[in-house]
């Protein structure tokens, strides 16, 4: 049988030895101190007294030192066994963590929190590029996406701009400039040929960041005196009302490629706003090394940096307090 060769991760590891205490007995003293007694242990592990007692007393001469004072029937941790405990405790806390999530990152499904537009137009058209897209769980929200993993059920939040929340990695995605969209028939009816057109259609107003007068400055032309048209929740809804031929909408170019690309809206004009970072990839800072987390944020990254609209990455930033 050949040899493998360790891979690069691993192979500054080969030098250091590493000196463990049996894996039963740290188990056995665990349960015990965690349980506060012999019996208690025993009960959980489904051994004997005698056998937790006996796993203990190896650990203790492998250590070379005591770890519990024994009176009689009942046990008191030292100083020192105290001290073990809380750090073996937390380490078979994360090695089950782990383990759990290896195991069931073939079966679980993956939950994506999301707005609409992000989820129709970008994200669910390109999923059967992802290796567990079949897998992957999309809930919206017509507001921001809440980054709140206690209450969400999420595993990763397609966050909108790059706000830094604590307790949450911020991973900045996706960088756009927005640019206005009609219908095909809608800028035929109308003859909209030049940015001065505008001054007389009805404009689609986005509630959350409408930037219209930001568009105008920069095609040189003067906005509306009164603006016509509806303001909706979120440029999603804009956007889906030009689709209907309501009016023009001032679209993330981002988003909406593939829509131009369908047919459905048409692009009026050359004149952009400026490009901001307009999603970003959130999740929880114990998931950081999750297996499933970095594949679908490193496919995320992957997809958006093959389309010319990649953020920075390197401004991923957390709070911890």
């Amino acid at each position: 049988m050949v040899a493998q060769e360790a891979s690069p991760a691993f192979q500054g590891e080969r030098s250091m030895s590493r000196k463990y205490p049996p894996f039963a007995a740290v188990r056995a003293f665990e349960a015990t101190a965690r349980n506060g007694s012999v019996k208690g242990a025993a009960e959980e592990l489904f051994l004997t007294a005698s056998a937790v007692s006996h796993q203990i007393r190896a650990l203790e001469t492998n250590l070379d030192t005591d770890l519990f004072i024994r009176t009689g029937n009942s046990v008191e941790l030292t100083l020192t066994g105290r001290a073990y405990a809380r750090k073996m405790t937390a380490l078979l806390d994360l090695f089950d963590e782990t383990t759990r999530t290896v195991k069931e990152a073939g079966q679980k499904p993956f939950r994506v929190h999301c707005t609409p537009g992000f989820a129709a137009r970008w994200l669910v058209p390109r999923l059967n590029d992802l290796a567990f897209g079949d897998r992957v769980r999309i809930s919206v929200s017509n507001g921001a996406p809440s980054t709140d993993f206690s209450s969400n059920g999420a595993d990763v939040v397609i966050q909108w701009a790059d706000a830094h929340v604590p307790g949450v990695i911020t991973e900045p995605l996706m960088r756009s400039a927005r640019y206005p969209v009609a219908s095909p028939a809608l800028r035929e009816a109308q003859n909209l040929r030049k940015p001065e057109d505008l001054q007389r259609a009805t404009l689609m107003h986005d509630e959350t960041m409408d930037a219209w007068e930001e568009w105008f400055a920069a095609a040189g032309v003067a906005p509306p005196a009164f603006p016509r048209g509806p303001t909706f929740p979120n440029c999603e809804l804009a956007t889906t009302a030009a689709e209907k031929g309501q009016g023009v909408a001032l679209a993330y170019d981002a988003v909406v490629r593939g829509t131009l690309e369908d047919g459905a809206l048409v692009r009026l004009f050359d004149t952009v706003t400026m490009p901001f970072v307009i999603y970003s990839v959130a999740y929880k800072i114990a998931r950081k090394n999750d297996p499933m987390v970095r594949e679908f944020s490193d496919w995320l990254h992957a997809q958006v940096a093959a389309e010319g609209v990649a953020a920075e990455r390197g401004l991923a930033q957390s709070n911890a307090w």
